[in-house]
């Protein structure tokens, strides 16, 4: 089963924020965003309080998403950066 992914506006706003600093970085985000299509908790992934919220690291990045398994979607709420 593969998941649709969708991007909150807020989210969206923060990749195009951190674009500019850290393009590869960035990269790395959206493919690891984009296999969770596949494999929406994969091993690196967390619960982030309910069952549906998960949270990813990636390098110094965090991703915020809902799994939405009755619709097969992925929304991502929140994208981060560690200092």
């Amino acid at each position: 089963m593969i998941y649709q992914i969708f991007w909150e506006p807020v989210a969206t706003n923060a990749a195009v924020r951190f674009l500019a600093d850290d393009p590869s970085g960035l990269s790395a985000v959206y493919e690891a965003v984009d296999a969770l299509a596949a494999e929406p908790r994969p091993l690196g992934s967390v619960p982030y309080g309910s069952l549906d919220v998960r949270r990813l690291r990636v390098g110094l990045y965090r991703v915020l998403y809902v799994i939405d398994d009755d619709v097969i979607r992925i929304l991502v709420t929140h994208l981060g950066r560690t200092p």
